[in-house]
């Protein structure tokens, strides 16, 4: 099998479970999708965020299919290569369902600014604050292991701009305004992405 069947395989699976199990399982659970779409007037920093994470979806699907095309070359990777991103793309696909699943019923794809949902600051979210966000960046990045050509190093840039913005620009701020000091308390001991790091100060 080739590699790139391998790697589109392996990406759809992701997208499988990280937005078709998660969703389906928080639809039974709460009557909604979770789904909020878009946030900001489009050319906002809001609307990029949400538009970029598009743009890294479509891309890391393209990746592996514009090898198949020959539309991008994709560099010869020998079997450590292989199974070292095969065996990360795999871990980063449980890790983004277990994150999804510890945040419960908060589980929610974008924001809507009318709506308060409970902070979760236990199981993953005691190590970071967007344990969802580090295990899709991660699992991006494991894509450029296993399937090393432009398109897939596209969507991990895309997925970064994307989960930069709507963090920092929209996720963060409401979270502010709606748990206060409680959450500018968990920030300041809480790294963003990675423990340690991101430390929300003042």
């Amino acid at each position: 099998m080739r590699l790139e069947v391998v790697a589109l395989l392996m990406i759809l699976g992701f997208y499988a479970v990280a937005f078709g199990l998660r969703t389906y399982r928080h639809l039974r659970e709460t009557g909604s999708t979770g789904f909020h779409g878009l946030s900001g007037r489009p050319g906002s920093a809001e609307w990029w965020g949400g538009a970029l994470f598009i743009a890294g979806v479509v891309l890391s699907l393209l990746a592996p299919i514009a090898g198949l095309l020959g539309w991008v070359a994709s560099p010869r990777i020998g079997p450590g290569q292989f199974i070292l991103g095969g065996a990360a793309v795999l871990l980063g696909i449980a890790a983004t369902y277990a994150a999804q699943t510890a945040m419960g019923r908060s589980w929610r794809i974008g924001v809507r600014s009318d709506e308060r949902t409970e902070l979760v600051t236990e199981g993953p979210f005691a190590l970071v604050r967007n344990p969802i966000f580090s295990c899709m960046l991660f699992t991006a990045a494991a894509l450029v292991v296993l399937l090393p050509n432009a398109v897939a190093v596209a969507a991990f840039a895309c997925l970064l701009l994307a989960v930069e913005l709507q963090v920092r620009v929209v996720e963060e701020p409401y979270l502010l305004r709606v748990h206060g000091s409680k959450y500018r308390s968990y920030a300041g001991r809480v790294g963003r992405f990675v423990p340690g790091f991101g430390l929300l100060r003042g």
